[in-house]
């Protein structure tokens, strides 16, 4: 990532999300460079929009950074020299790439090495069922879905997924999880064919609890 896009790529990840302590070498960062390279005037008004949010939990280093502006244009001969180190950029830029990764629910990391490395974790799971059906004499291969789950650590797992327990079938925009009154969840689908087309009340699969399709309410992960 060039040094001219970071400030671009850090006001779109933090539209996306709220300012944390997490984000303060970033802000302090994209600081710096206006500084150096900007003017006086547009250091302090950057200032003032992102690093203020910071101040309260990071006085000392905001004391610091306010020192730079008694030297817009010559950091590399002041006190705070160090600030222009090329690895903070570096660091920037990981972690940028990680933050648009993060909101697009993917890996950082090649998906290729992500899927290997998923498959490494669960082979024995797979191995194990793949004995057990050779012994039934069944093809696993040739079933739409694993007749048992295979649990991933949560490096594995990039955005939430919500899989209907009556229909097995995974929610989507078009099929969304539903909360019925009684606290259990369905999606859409499942929940109109229950209640036949919205037709009359329906029996939660899993207590007595009985519900009507405008008592339940639609989930977002």
């Amino acid at each position: 990532m060039e040094l001219s896009s970071i400030k671009d790529a850090f006001d779109r990840v933090a539209k996306k999300q709220k300012l944390s302590s997490s984000k303060s070498q970033e802000v302090v960062d994209q600081f710096v460079e206006v500084l150096q390279n900007g003017t006086r005037a547009d250091a302090l008004k950057y200032a003032r929009t992102y690093l203020a949010p910071f101040a309260p939990l990071n006085k000392d280093d905001f004391q610091k950074l306010m020192g730079c502006l008694l030297y817009a244009g010559k950091l590399e001969i002041s006190p705070y020299s160090d600030l222009m180190s090329p690895v903070h950029w570096e660091m920037i830029t990981e972690e940028l790439g990680r933050q648009f990764c993060i909101l697009l629910g993917q890996s950082f990391k090649s998906p290729l090495s992500v899927a290997v490395a998923a498959g490494v974790e669960g082979l024995p799971t797979l191995l194990k069922l793949a004995n057990v059906m050779a012994a039934k004499k069944q093809e696993w291969q040739a079933m739409k879905q694993l007749p048992v789950p295979v649990e991933l650590g949560k490096e594995f797992q990039f955005h939430s997924i919500f899989v209907c327990p009556v229909s097995r079938d995974q929610g989507s925009e078009e099929n969304p999880p539903m909360l019925l009154p009684c606290l259990h969840v369905l999606c859409k689908q499942s929940i109109l064919k229950l209640s036949k087309n919205s037709t009359r009340t329906f029996k939660c699969p899993y207590c007595p609890a009985e519900a009507t399709v405008a008592n339940c309410r639609q989930l977002h992960f």
